[in-house]
Protein backbone atom coordinates (compact mmCIF):
# COMPACT_ATOMS: atom_id res chain seq x y z
CA UNK A 1 0.00 0.00 0.00
CA UNK A 2 1.48 3.37 -0.99
CA UNK A 3 1.92 6.29 1.40
CA UNK A 4 -1.13 8.13 0.06
CA UNK A 5 -3.38 5.20 0.89
CA UNK A 6 -1.95 4.99 4.40
CA UNK A 7 -2.86 8.63 4.95
CA UNK A 8 -6.33 8.05 3.53
CA UNK A 9 -7.01 5.05 5.74
CA UNK A 10 -5.67 6.88 8.79
CA UNK A 11 -8.03 9.79 8.11
CA UNK A 12 -10.99 7.40 7.83
CA UNK A 13 -10.17 5.57 11.06
CA UNK A 14 -9.45 8.75 13.01
CA UNK A 15 -12.62 10.53 11.88
CA UNK A 16 -14.77 7.48 12.58
CA UNK A 17 -13.30 7.16 16.08
CA UNK A 18 -14.01 10.83 16.83
CA UNK A 19 -17.55 10.97 15.52
CA UNK A 20 -18.59 7.50 16.67
CA UNK A 21 -18.38 8.67 20.27
CA UNK A 22 -20.82 11.52 19.92
CA UNK A 23 -24.28 9.99 19.68
CA UNK A 24 -26.42 13.10 19.13
CA UNK A 25 -23.91 15.95 18.69
CA UNK A 26 -24.34 18.72 21.25
CA UNK A 27 -24.42 22.01 19.37
CA UNK A 28 -26.61 24.94 20.45
CA UNK A 29 -29.90 23.14 19.78
CA UNK A 30 -30.80 23.34 23.45
CA UNK A 31 -30.99 27.15 23.31
CA UNK A 32 -33.88 26.97 20.82
CA UNK A 33 -36.47 25.79 23.37
CA UNK A 34 -35.15 22.25 22.90
CA UNK A 35 -33.54 21.16 26.18
CA UNK A 36 -34.93 17.63 25.93
CA UNK A 37 -32.60 16.95 22.99
CA UNK A 38 -29.67 17.15 25.45
CA UNK A 39 -31.19 16.28 28.85
CA UNK A 40 -33.54 13.25 29.17
CA UNK A 41 -34.83 14.58 32.51
CA UNK A 42 -36.58 17.40 30.59
CA UNK A 43 -39.07 15.01 28.95
CA UNK A 44 -42.47 16.26 30.06
CA UNK A 45 -41.01 18.93 32.36
CA UNK A 46 -42.82 21.81 30.67
CA UNK A 47 -46.43 22.84 31.08
CA UNK A 48 -46.85 22.04 27.36
CA UNK A 49 -46.26 18.90 25.32
CA UNK A 50 -43.67 19.53 22.59
CA UNK A 51 -42.60 18.47 19.11
CA UNK A 52 -39.28 19.83 17.84
CA UNK A 53 -37.58 19.44 14.44
CA UNK A 54 -34.01 20.59 13.79
CA UNK A 55 -31.84 20.78 10.67
CA UNK A 56 -28.19 21.82 10.84
CA UNK A 57 -25.87 22.28 7.87
CA UNK A 58 -22.20 23.26 8.03
CA UNK A 59 -20.11 24.92 5.34
CA UNK A 60 -22.38 25.29 2.31
CA UNK A 61 -19.26 25.85 0.22
CA UNK A 62 -17.75 22.43 1.15
CA UNK A 63 -18.88 19.18 -0.50
CA UNK A 64 -20.16 16.49 1.89
CA UNK A 65 -19.94 18.88 4.83
CA UNK A 66 -21.37 17.79 8.21
CA UNK A 67 -25.15 17.93 8.59
CA UNK A 68 -27.54 16.82 11.32
CA UNK A 69 -31.31 16.37 11.41
CA UNK A 70 -33.43 15.44 14.41
CA UNK A 71 -37.06 15.07 15.39
CA UNK A 72 -38.25 14.70 18.97
CA UNK A 73 -41.43 14.61 20.98
CA UNK A 74 -41.89 14.81 24.75
CA UNK A 75 -44.97 15.09 26.94
CA UNK A 76 -46.31 14.64 30.46
CA UNK A 77 -48.62 11.73 31.23
CA UNK A 78 -50.26 12.03 34.63
CA UNK A 79 -48.86 14.32 37.31
CA UNK A 80 -45.32 12.99 37.55
CA UNK A 81 -44.34 10.88 34.51
CA UNK A 82 -42.84 12.28 31.32
CA UNK A 83 -42.22 10.34 28.11
CA UNK A 84 -40.26 11.20 24.98
CA UNK A 85 -38.67 9.96 21.79
CA UNK A 86 -35.89 11.16 19.48
CA UNK A 87 -34.92 10.19 15.93
CA UNK A 88 -31.78 11.69 14.40
CA UNK A 89 -29.28 11.38 11.57
CA UNK A 90 -25.77 12.82 11.61
CA UNK A 91 -23.59 12.86 8.48
CA UNK A 92 -19.98 13.90 8.00
CA UNK A 93 -18.58 13.10 4.57
CA UNK A 94 -18.40 9.31 4.27
CA UNK A 95 -19.45 8.78 7.88
CA UNK A 96 -23.01 8.78 9.18
CA UNK A 97 -25.02 7.82 12.25
CA UNK A 98 -28.72 7.09 12.60
CA UNK A 99 -30.26 6.74 16.04
CA UNK A 100 -33.52 6.28 17.92
CA UNK A 101 -34.00 7.10 21.62
CA UNK A 102 -36.94 6.44 23.94
CA UNK A 103 -37.15 8.32 27.26
CA UNK A 104 -38.80 7.89 30.65
CA UNK A 105 -38.74 10.79 33.11
CA UNK A 106 -40.10 11.25 36.63
CA UNK A 107 -40.85 14.68 38.13
CA UNK A 108 -41.10 15.32 41.87
CA UNK A 109 -43.06 18.47 42.66
CA UNK A 110 -42.35 20.15 46.00
CA UNK A 111 -44.36 23.23 45.07
CA UNK A 112 -47.35 24.35 47.11
CA UNK A 113 -49.03 25.92 44.06
CA UNK A 114 -48.20 27.48 40.65
CA UNK A 115 -46.58 30.50 42.34
CA UNK A 116 -43.80 28.39 43.85
CA UNK A 117 -41.83 26.36 41.30
CA UNK A 118 -39.76 23.69 43.03
CA UNK A 119 -39.27 20.56 40.88
CA UNK A 120 -36.69 17.78 40.83
CA UNK A 121 -36.65 15.61 37.68
CA UNK A 122 -34.95 12.36 36.71
CA UNK A 123 -34.71 10.91 33.21
CA UNK A 124 -33.36 7.87 31.35
CA UNK A 125 -33.10 7.33 27.59
CA UNK A 126 -32.36 4.06 25.85
CA UNK A 127 -30.92 4.45 22.37
CA UNK A 128 -30.13 2.25 19.38
CA UNK A 129 -27.50 3.76 17.05
CA UNK A 130 -26.08 2.56 13.75
CA UNK A 131 -22.78 3.94 12.42
CA UNK A 132 -21.83 3.68 8.73
CA UNK A 133 -18.67 4.36 6.74
CA UNK A 134 -18.84 4.41 2.95
CA UNK A 135 -15.64 3.05 1.34
CA UNK A 136 -17.05 2.96 -2.18
CA UNK A 137 -14.96 4.76 -4.77
CA UNK A 138 -11.89 5.13 -2.56
CA UNK A 139 -9.80 2.38 -4.12
CA UNK A 140 -7.71 2.58 -7.29
CA UNK A 141 -8.78 -0.21 -9.70
CA UNK A 142 -5.27 -0.29 -11.18
CA UNK A 143 -3.71 -0.80 -7.75
CA UNK A 144 -6.36 -2.37 -5.46
CA UNK A 145 -5.86 -2.18 -1.73
CA UNK A 146 -7.00 -5.18 0.36
CA UNK A 147 -7.76 -2.96 3.37
CA UNK A 148 -10.40 -0.99 1.45
CA UNK A 149 -13.36 -3.27 0.85
CA UNK A 150 -15.27 -0.94 -1.44
CA UNK A 151 -18.60 -1.23 0.38
CA UNK A 152 -20.58 0.42 3.16
CA UNK A 153 -19.43 -0.92 6.53
CA UNK A 154 -21.98 -0.81 9.34
CA UNK A 155 -21.95 -1.27 13.08
CA UNK A 156 -24.80 -0.88 15.57
CA UNK A 157 -24.97 -0.62 19.34
CA UNK A 158 -27.32 0.12 22.24
CA UNK A 159 -26.61 2.62 25.01
CA UNK A 160 -28.24 4.60 27.80
CA UNK A 161 -28.31 8.28 28.79
CA UNK A 162 -29.30 9.30 32.32
CA UNK A 163 -29.77 12.70 33.89
CA UNK A 164 -31.42 14.94 36.44
CA UNK A 165 -32.75 18.50 36.48
CA UNK A 166 -33.73 20.87 39.25
CA UNK A 167 -35.92 23.98 38.86
CA UNK A 168 -36.38 26.39 41.75
CA UNK A 169 -38.20 29.63 40.96
CA UNK A 170 -35.98 31.36 38.38
CA UNK A 171 -33.00 29.00 38.88
CA UNK A 172 -32.33 25.76 37.01
CA UNK A 173 -29.56 23.20 36.69
CA UNK A 174 -29.12 20.00 34.65
CA UNK A 175 -26.67 17.11 34.77
CA UNK A 176 -26.60 14.33 32.15
CA UNK A 177 -24.35 11.36 31.47
CA UNK A 178 -24.47 10.18 27.85
CA UNK A 179 -23.36 6.73 26.66
CA UNK A 180 -23.38 5.34 30.18
CA UNK A 181 -22.78 1.69 29.25
CA UNK A 182 -19.35 0.36 28.16
CA UNK A 183 -19.80 -0.61 24.51
CA UNK A 184 -16.93 -1.78 22.30
CA UNK A 185 -17.60 -1.96 18.57
CA UNK A 186 -15.84 -3.27 15.47
CA UNK A 187 -15.51 -0.20 13.29
CA UNK A 188 -13.99 -1.98 10.30
CA UNK A 189 -14.28 -5.74 10.00
CA UNK A 190 -11.68 -6.98 7.54
CA UNK A 191 -11.30 -10.39 9.12
CA UNK A 192 -10.26 -12.03 5.86
CA UNK A 193 -7.01 -10.06 5.97
CA UNK A 194 -6.73 -9.93 9.75
CA UNK A 195 -7.51 -6.22 10.05
CA UNK A 196 -10.33 -5.57 12.52
CA UNK A 197 -10.32 -2.27 14.39
CA UNK A 198 -12.18 -1.89 17.69
CA UNK A 199 -12.88 1.43 19.31
CA UNK A 200 -12.76 2.15 23.03
CA UNK A 201 -15.57 0.75 25.14
CA UNK A 202 -15.87 4.11 26.93
CA UNK A 203 -17.73 6.79 24.99
CA UNK A 204 -19.08 8.42 28.15
CA UNK A 205 -19.83 12.15 28.02
CA UNK A 206 -20.79 14.39 30.96
CA UNK A 207 -22.92 17.51 30.48
CA UNK A 208 -23.64 20.06 33.20
CA UNK A 209 -25.56 23.31 32.83
CA UNK A 210 -26.85 26.02 35.14
CA UNK A 211 -28.70 29.28 34.59
CA UNK A 212 -30.89 32.00 36.04
CA UNK A 213 -33.63 34.13 34.47
CA UNK A 214 -33.80 37.76 35.60
CA UNK A 215 -37.04 39.66 35.30
CA UNK A 216 -36.26 43.20 34.16
CA UNK A 217 -38.54 45.23 36.38
CA UNK A 218 -42.24 44.43 36.13
CA UNK A 219 -42.29 44.65 32.35
CA UNK A 220 -42.29 42.04 29.59
CA UNK A 221 -38.48 41.74 29.34
CA UNK A 222 -36.30 39.05 30.92
CA UNK A 223 -32.63 38.10 30.71
CA UNK A 224 -31.18 34.58 30.96
CA UNK A 225 -27.44 33.99 31.39
CA UNK A 226 -26.35 30.33 31.47
CA UNK A 227 -23.37 28.05 31.01
CA UNK A 228 -23.06 24.50 29.69
CA UNK A 229 -19.96 22.36 30.32
CA UNK A 230 -19.31 19.03 28.62
CA UNK A 231 -16.43 16.56 28.95
CA UNK A 232 -15.59 13.14 27.54
CA UNK A 233 -14.17 10.36 29.68
CA UNK A 234 -11.86 8.59 27.26
CA UNK A 235 -10.30 11.49 25.34
CA UNK A 236 -10.38 14.00 28.23
CA UNK A 237 -11.75 16.67 25.87
CA UNK A 238 -13.91 19.40 27.37
CA UNK A 239 -15.71 22.56 26.26
CA UNK A 240 -17.77 25.28 27.88
CA UNK A 241 -20.63 27.40 26.49
CA UNK A 242 -21.33 30.87 27.87
CA UNK A 243 -24.83 31.95 26.83
CA UNK A 244 -27.06 35.01 27.14
CA UNK A 245 -30.70 35.13 25.99
CA UNK A 246 -33.19 38.00 26.08
CA UNK A 247 -36.98 37.47 26.05
CA UNK A 248 -39.76 39.90 25.16
CA UNK A 249 -43.29 38.74 25.91
CA UNK A 250 -46.31 40.03 24.02
CA UNK A 251 -49.15 39.12 26.33
CA UNK A 252 -50.05 35.44 26.39
CA UNK A 253 -49.76 34.96 22.62
CA UNK A 254 -46.11 35.39 21.72
CA UNK A 255 -42.57 35.60 23.03
CA UNK A 256 -39.71 36.94 20.92
CA UNK A 257 -36.24 35.82 22.00
CA UNK A 258 -32.63 36.17 20.89
CA UNK A 259 -29.12 35.94 22.22
CA UNK A 260 -25.59 34.79 21.70
CA UNK A 261 -23.52 31.75 22.69
CA UNK A 262 -19.74 31.47 22.93
CA UNK A 263 -18.14 28.00 22.96
CA UNK A 264 -14.50 27.39 23.78
CA UNK A 265 -12.57 24.17 24.19
CA UNK A 266 -10.04 23.63 26.96
CA UNK A 267 -7.87 21.48 24.69
CA UNK A 268 -5.62 22.93 21.99
CA UNK A 269 -4.75 21.37 18.63
CA UNK A 270 -1.19 21.80 17.38
CA UNK A 271 -0.46 22.86 13.79
CA UNK A 272 2.24 24.48 11.69
CA UNK A 273 1.74 27.01 8.89
CA UNK A 274 5.43 27.34 8.10
CA UNK A 275 6.57 23.76 8.61
CA UNK A 276 8.95 24.95 11.32
CA UNK A 277 7.09 26.81 14.06
CA UNK A 278 4.49 24.79 16.01
CA UNK A 279 1.37 26.70 17.03
CA UNK A 280 -1.71 25.74 19.00
CA UNK A 281 -5.34 26.86 18.79
CA UNK A 282 -8.44 26.07 20.80
CA UNK A 283 -11.84 25.57 19.22
CA UNK A 284 -14.01 28.69 19.41
CA UNK A 285 -17.58 29.20 18.18
CA UNK A 286 -19.68 32.35 18.31
CA UNK A 287 -23.38 31.67 17.77
CA UNK A 288 -26.06 34.37 17.55
CA UNK A 289 -29.64 33.07 17.72
CA UNK A 290 -33.15 34.39 17.28
CA UNK A 291 -36.62 32.91 17.46
CA UNK A 292 -40.26 33.33 18.37
CA UNK A 293 -42.92 31.33 20.18
CA UNK A 294 -46.36 32.24 18.82
CA UNK A 295 -49.39 30.49 20.29
CA UNK A 296 -48.52 26.79 19.86
CA UNK A 297 -45.80 27.31 17.25
CA UNK A 298 -42.09 27.99 17.55
CA UNK A 299 -39.37 28.81 15.02
CA UNK A 300 -35.71 29.50 15.76
CA UNK A 301 -32.54 30.13 13.78
CA UNK A 302 -28.89 29.97 14.86
CA UNK A 303 -25.71 30.78 12.97
CA UNK A 304 -22.37 29.51 14.30
CA UNK A 305 -19.07 31.04 13.23
CA UNK A 306 -15.74 29.38 14.00
CA UNK A 307 -13.39 32.17 15.11
CA UNK A 308 -10.05 30.37 14.70
CA UNK A 309 -7.06 31.35 12.58
CA UNK A 310 -7.00 27.96 10.82
CA UNK A 311 -10.40 26.69 9.62
CA UNK A 312 -11.62 24.33 6.91
CA UNK A 313 -13.97 26.97 5.51
CA UNK A 314 -14.95 30.57 6.19
CA UNK A 315 -18.59 29.56 5.84
CA UNK A 316 -20.72 29.30 8.95
CA UNK A 317 -23.02 26.64 10.39
CA UNK A 318 -26.74 27.21 9.89
CA UNK A 319 -29.45 25.62 12.02
CA UNK A 320 -33.23 25.90 11.83
CA UNK A 321 -35.58 24.66 14.57
CA UNK A 322 -39.34 24.28 14.18
CA UNK A 323 -41.66 23.42 17.02
CA UNK A 324 -45.29 22.75 17.87
CA UNK A 325 -46.91 22.47 21.31
CA UNK A 326 -49.80 20.05 21.44
CA UNK A 327 -52.43 19.00 23.95
CA UNK A 328 -53.96 21.11 26.68
CA UNK A 329 -51.46 23.34 28.45
CA UNK A 330 -51.26 23.35 32.20
CA UNK A 331 -51.46 26.61 34.09
CA UNK A 332 -48.28 28.68 33.80
CA UNK A 333 -45.84 28.91 36.70
CA UNK A 334 -45.60 32.35 38.24
CA UNK A 335 -41.89 32.78 37.55
CA UNK A 336 -39.40 33.72 34.86
CA UNK A 337 -38.79 30.13 33.77
CA UNK A 338 -39.16 29.73 29.97
CA UNK A 339 -37.93 26.11 29.97
CA UNK A 340 -41.10 25.00 31.77
CA UNK A 341 -43.46 27.85 30.80
CA UNK A 342 -44.81 27.84 27.24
Amino acid sequence: MNLKKYYLLFAILTSQFIFSQEGIPVYTDYLSDNLYLVHPSMAGASNANKIRLTARKQWFDVDNAPSTQSANINFRTGDKVGLGGIVYRDENGRFSQTGVFVTFAYHLLFSRDRTDLNMLSFGMSGGFIQSNVDERGLDDPADPDPVLRGNVQKDAYFNVDVGMSYHYLNWYTHFTVKNLLPTARDLFDNTDIGATLRDSNNQRRYIFSVGYVFGLGNGPWSLEPSILYQATDQTKESTIDANVKVYRRFGELATLWGGVSYRRSFDGAEFSQTGIEIESQKLQYITPLIGINYKKWMVGYTYSYQSNSVVLSNGGFHQLTLGYDFGKRKERWNCHCPAVNN
